[in-house]
C-alpha cells in the first residue's frame, strides 16, 4: 500500500468522491450514498488552519452571528459580545494565546479561510472529567453560499483529529434536533447520541393563577433529601455533568449544605408535592442566578402524575412573582404536557452526542 493511500484510509476525511474513482479509495469499500469519505484535497488544504486567536474572533464572532442568527437567543448574543470584547482586549488575548488548552473556553479550533475571509469554524473546549481531557466540539458553521462542499465535514474531522492527539478522554458534541443534516453529518463521522434534552424557559408572569393544587405542597424537610438527591440523579444523570454540573452543595439538606449556602449567599428554595401519607411525590428546586435565567430543578419519579407537576410548577412560579426568567432543563419528550400547562415554554432541544472508541472512521 502505498503512503498516500494509508494516509487517506486513517484519516478519511470529506465530501463523496467523483463515483466510480477507485483510485485512491481501493482500500476503503466504496458507496456512491456514503458520506464519510473526504475528497484528497481536503486533506491538507490550505485553506484549513488552526484558529489564530490573536486575529480572528472577530471574523468568527461575524460567521457564528450570520449561521445562527435564525436561532441565537439572548445568551448566545451576549456570547458574541464577549468575543468581540475580547478580540479588542491585548491583555486578555495575550493571556488567551497560553491557555488555550487549559481552559474551559472556545480559545482553540479550526477556521476554513478563503480570500482572506473566514469562512467556516469549529470551536474545540477542554473540560475535565475524572482528571482526564475531554473535548467539547462547539460551534461548527460554514457560510451559506459555501456549503456543501465538504468544509463543515473537514472541519470537524480537525477538531476530531485534535482531541485524539491530546489523548483525550472523550470527545463531545451537540446539536439542535431541528438539524438533521448535521445530526446525518456527525453520525457518519462515528458519533452517536447518548442524551437527548429540552431546555425550557418561562416568563416572569405576575397575573399567574396557581389555583388549588391537586395535591398538598410544603417546605422541604430535611428527611426529604435522600429522595430527592436518587430522583435527581435519574433526571439529571453523570453522563454530561462535566459540562453542566449539579449544584449538589446548594441543593443538600444538611448542615453542610446550609454552611454552603450560607458562605456563598446563595438564594435556594424548595417545594414538595406530598400524597395523602405526607410521602413526598415530586420535588422543585430553585436558585437564583446572577445575569441569567434563574434555575430549577425538577425531581420525580417516572409516570408522576402530570396535574402533580403542572401545580407544584405554578405554585413556585406564584411564590416568584417578581424574579426574572426561569429555566429548566429536561430529558426531551418527558412530562411536556405538565410543564406546557405551567407557562413553561421549549426553547431548545438538544441531541448529546460522544465519538463511539471503538470507530472504524477514526482507529485509534
Amino acid at each position: 500500500m502505498k503512503p498516500r493511500e494509508v494516509e487517506i484510509r486513517r484519516f478519511v476525511l470529506n465530501p463523496l468522491p467523483v463515483p466510480g474513482d477507485r483510485r485512491v479509495y481501493k482500500n476503503f469499500p466504496y458507496n456512491s450514498n456514503m458520506a464519510a469519505i473526504t475528497a484528497p484535497a481536503l486533506l491538507h488544504a490550505p485553506q484549513l488552519r488552526p484558529l489564530n486567536i490573536l486575529r480572528d474572533l472577530p471574523g468568527v464572532a461575524d460567521l457564528v452571528e450570520k449561521c445562527f442568527a435564525d436561532t441565537m437567543d439572548s445568551e448566545g448574543r451576549r456570547y458574541l459580545q464577549q468575543m468581540r470584547r475580547a478580540g479588542q482586549d491585548n491583555v486578555f488575548m495575550r493571556w488567551a494565546a497560553n491557555a488555550a488548552e487549559s481552559v474551559s473556553m472556545p480559545l482553540s479550533g479550526y477556521v476554513w479561510e478563503e480570500n482572506g475571509q473566514i469562512i467556516g469554524n469549529v470551536s474545540l473546549i477542554p473540560y475535565r472529567e475524572k482528571k482526564q481531557k475531554v473535548f467539547l466540539i462547539a460551534n461548527v458553521a460554514v457560510r451559506q453560499d459555501y456549503r456543501r462542499r465538504g468544509i463543515g465535514r473537514a472541519l470537524t474531522e480537525a477538531a476530531v483529529r485534535h482531541a485524539q492527539a491530546r489523548n483525550a478522554l472523550a470527545t463531545w458534541l451537540h446539536v439542535r434536533d431541528d438539524n438533521p443534516g448535521a445530526i446525518a453529518l456527525y453520525l457518519s463521522l462515528g458519533f452517536e447520541e447518548l442524551a437527548r434534552r429540552t431546555s425550557w424557559q418561562a416568563r416572569p408572569d405576575r397575573t399567574i393563577l396557581a389555583g388549588q393544587p391537586a395535591f398538598p405542597i410544603t417546605r422541604r424537610a430535611g428527611r426529604d433529601w435522600p429522595q430527592q438527591e436518587s430522583w435527581l440523579r435519574r433526571i439529571y444523570p453523570a453522563l454530561i455533568e462535566w459540562y453542566q454540573p449539579m449544584p449538589w452543595k446548594s441543593l443538600r439538606a444538611d448542615l453542610r449544605g446550609l454552611i454552603y449556602r450560607f458562605v456563598m449567599d446563595y438564594d435556594v428554595r424548595h417545594w414538595v408535592a406530598r400524597n395523602e401519607n405526607g410521602e413526598p411525590i415530586a420535588i422543585l428546586s430553585w436558585q437564583a442566578m446572577s445575569g441569567s435565567s434563574d434555575r430549577m430543578w425538577l425531581a420525580a419519579p417516572p409516570g408522576s402524575p402530570e396535574s402533580c407537576l403542572t401545580g407544584l410548577l405554578l405554585y413556585a412560579r406564584r411564590s416568584l412573582p417578581f424574579r426574572q426568567a426561569l429555566e429548566l432543563d429536561f430529558p426531551a419528550g418527558e412530562n411536556r404536557a405538565a410543564l406546557e400547562a405551567a407557562g413553561f415554554q421549549p426553547h431548545r432541544t438538544l441531541l448529546w452526542m460522544k465519538l463511539r472508541e471503538k470507530n472504524p472512521v477514526y482507529p485509534s
